[in-house]
């Protein structure tokens, strides 16, 4: 299964389902990135670390670490 490191600038992509063993599913959950939800991939880092996403509305840039945790 892809995670969200692997999507390109620009894309939208659809999340199903957040890392179980993930430490930081409820800090994700809480930020409204759930299953089903879409989200756009507005930017990146030259090393891929940060990760910028519109998600519901608002702009949340998410460290590399915590991307890998939303697969698709």
């Amino acid at each position: 299964m892809k995670d969200l490191t692997s999507a390109t600038i620009g894309s939208k992509v659809v999340v199903k389902d957040l890392a179980k063993e993930s430490s930081y599913r409820k800090r994700l959950l809480d930020m409204g990135v759930t299953p089903g939800v879409t989200m756009q991939i507005i930017g990146k880092a030259p090393l891929g670390d940060p990760i910028e996403v519109a998600v519901r509305g608002y702009k949340l840039v998410l460290r590399k670490s915590e991307a890998s945790a939303i697969l698709l």
